[in-house]
């Protein structure tokens, strides 16, 4: 009985022994992430591979999507989208590393396409389907860059969002997204109420601008060198999604456009608001 006994603890000394030497080293996972976020990526690349080739998948399940992440981050796109994939596929239990790498799967493979490989925008088009809200979102907005024709299997996706989600921001992208991809899949805005009779008409106009003009004279010309018609409700978003720095630029040029556009908005059809420019320029915008 105590051979027995004895042969017993050897053998769970050697099988702890084993454990401790196939777990990651903690300083190794240590100094492999701190090298990703120091930028030297193809050094955290190594780092990763080197836990990887010592521990497999068992012990370092998330090296894959690090590995991935150090490709991607030195413009490797190809590289980084089948080392994506790679770990994709080993099924790994980390929900919030898998749909990081599902996006950025899409995103890679939404660039290739871009730049002259279409194929890849079979990955992007299959995340459409995907169980993850995010990853479907996501997936919408990115294929919808693609432009027409391509873009039109996201546009189920697209209207989900603004069937579905409160979010104001992604709902407003999602607009902007679905008027890139296709004009009229929006519906079309409600009619006018019925013009009421002369002496009970309001001076403001009974039908909705649906148009807006803009016409732009060098100085002392006739004959407009820039005209631009543009859709109310994709001005509308055009507006709304004008980036910070434009804004302060437009500022220190004495114009704000927000309020600006939301006055114009407020005048009626084929009411012309002029603008006179510094240099003699002069631009006319009105609503039609």
């Amino acid at each position: 009985m105590s051979r027995r006994l004895v042969a017993l603890g050897v053998a769970a000394a050697l099988l702890s022994a084993l454990a401790a030497a196939a777990a990651p080293d903690p300083e190794a996972l240590r100094q492999a992430k701190a090298l990703f976020f120091d930028r030297q990526y193809a050094e955290a690349r190594a780092a990763w591979q080197g836990i990887l080739d010592a521990g497999g998948m068992k012990d370092a399940p998330a090296a894959p999507y690090w590995i991935a992440r150090c490709s991607e981050s030195l413009g490797e796109s190809e590289r980084a989208l089948g080392e994506y994939g790679r770990y994709l596929d080993t099924k790994p239990a980390d929900r919030a590393l898998v749909e990081e790498a599902k996006t950025s799967r899409v995103s890679l493979a939404v660039k290739l396409a871009k730049q002259g490989q279409p194929a890849h925008t079979r990955i992007a088009f299959d995340s459409l389907r995907d169980v993850s809200r995010t990853v479907r979102y996501f997936t919408a907005l990115q294929v919808a860059t693609l432009g027409p024709p391509e873009c039109r299997p996201a546009l189920p996706v697209l209207k989900e969002i603004l069937a579905n989600e409160k979010d104001e921001d992604l709902a407003e992208r999602s607009k902007l997204a679905l008027l890139k991809c296709d004009a009229t899949a929006l519906p079309p805005p409600a009619p006018a109420p019925p013009r009421p009779s002369a002496s009970a008409r309001p001076a403001a106009p009974a039908k909705a601008a649906s148009w807006v003009h803009i016409r732009i004279y060098e100085k002392g010309e006739s004959k407009p060198n820039v005209a631009i018609n543009l859709p109310v409700a994709l001005a509308d978003l055009v507006f709304k999604s004008l980036p910070d720095s434009a804004m302060q630029d437009l500022r220190r040029e004495g114009y704000d456009a927000r309020s600006f556009w939301e006055a114009l908005k407020k005048t009626g059809p084929a009411e012309i608001l002029t603008v006179e420019g510094k240099d003699g320029e002069r631009i006319q915008v009105w609503l039609e």
